[in-house]
């Protein structure tokens, strides 16, 4: 009973405190039995139902990756809209975080042994090609859209994307293109049937490589593409024009000089490369708390490291290219992420049936709180 009296005490500490700095639309449900407001409201928008005496001194320092935790591994559910229950999580942990919390860097780096990766991509990208078809668009293009008007759907912002990038690296007919992390082979297909170029791609991914096989054979593009189940490391010849588009994300900082020679030793002396990635908006080249990196790290991208846009501009220079062109695409990724969210929403029937319910959370939670991390410009992608 102390035991108890005790918790209740605590939380309602907690949610007073927040009152006092803002009005929250949040109730805290411990069992069915306590309740505890966040805010003055008839109904809260958001109702945290906790279902585990375990999650209190979780819930007590509410980050973004203690609330993550608590709701995949089930000790916490949450009734609310999407949207509503992303902007009071992050408004909780705004609020009852300390600042030196809120400015702590939290800085990993990873060996990222060729093993390791591998492990990790199939963590990642094998949950099953089905599941990304729910709620990706009908190229199952993995990556930030480009709304050149903004008024596009998905399929054709994805299109927009894969053409904006062919155009930025000036690919013409007859060149050969290196598409590193060829995710489920949008890219090369489209470089082979309307720019004419000879392509291969390169995943460490097997469910997209059986999948980009079948789309290119599908096609009929078997003698001008070639997808291959392989590490860039291991990667020979030379390329008119390379690019990766989601994929250093997961080369970690400390490799990025050579990853970026490896680049260079595979670009023909006047050839382009293009690479699209996730950056952190950290100076200091950390992840914010406000990042969620910690989930991210421990249940979505195993061994995922972002490094800041400067470190990215020194270590291309470092290993011998010239930067021409940089080009922020943060406000895309969030309308991309939104478009992910609310398809992924939409088709939840169909997903619960594909994947376990811990699968099924991680991955609702991950897409939605990514769309509000790049909105508050918390991660950002050049």
């Amino acid at each position: 009973m102390l035991f108890q009296q005790s918790i209740m005490k605590k939380v309602e500490q907690l949610a007073a405190g927040v009152r006092q700095q803002l009005d929250l639309s949040l109730r805290a449900d411990l069992w069915g039995e306590y309740q505890f407001d966040f805010g003055h409201f008839s109904q809260p928008a958001v109702t945290l139902r906790i279902n585990d005496a375990s999650a209190i001194p979780l819930l007590l320092t509410p980050s973004l990756d203690n609330l993550g935790q608590l709701y995949v591994e089930g000790r916490l559910d949450i009734d609310g809209t999407l949207h509503d229950i992303i902007d009071c999580a992050y408004a909780l942990a705004d609020a009852t975080l300390t600042e030196a919390s809120h400015l702590m860097r939290v800085v990993r780096h990873f060996s990222h042994s060729k093993r390791e990766d591998q492990s990790a991509i199939a963590y990642h990208y094998d949950v099953s090609n089905d599941f990304y078809r729910q709620w990706l668009d009908r190229n199952m293009v993995y990556s930030c859209a480009y709304f050149e008007r903004g008024d596009e759907d998905l399929d054709q912002a994805q299109l927009n994307k894969i053409d904006h990038i062919l155009t930025k690296i000036r690919l013409q007919p007859g060149q050969h293109l290196l598409d590193i992390g060829c995710g489920w082979g949008a890219l090369v297909v489209r470089a082979a049937e309307h720019y004419g170029a000879r392509c291969t791609g390169i995943t460490l991914s097997e469910q997209q490589f059986e999948y980009a096989r079948e789309r290119v054979r599908a096609a009929g593009l078997a003698d001008r593409v070639e997808i291959r189940l392989q590490d860039y490391r291991e990667l020979s010849g030379q390329y008119d024009r390379i690019t990766s588009v989601g994929m250093f994300e997961h080369v970690g900082r400390n490799n990025l000089v050579d990853y970026f020679s490896i680049i260079r030793r595979l670009l023909r002396p006047d050839g382009w490369v293009m690479n699209h990635g996730i950056t952190s908006t950290d100076p200091a080249g950390g992840e914010t708390r406000h990042g969620g990196g910690e989930f991210i790290d421990r249940y979505v991208f195993p061994q995922g490291e972002l490094p800041h846009l400067s470190q990215v501009a020194h270590s291309m220079q470092q290993a011998g290219l010239e930067i021409f062109d940089v080009e922020n695409l943060r406000r895309h990724y969030q309308r991309t992420l939104v478009h992910w969210a609310e398809r992924f929403e939409a088709s939840t029937g169909k997903i619960r049936e594909l994947v376990d319910d811990k699968t099924y959370r991680i991955w609702r939670i991950y897409l939605a709180g990514c769309a509000h991390a790049f909105a508050i410009d918390a991660i950002s992608i050049y």
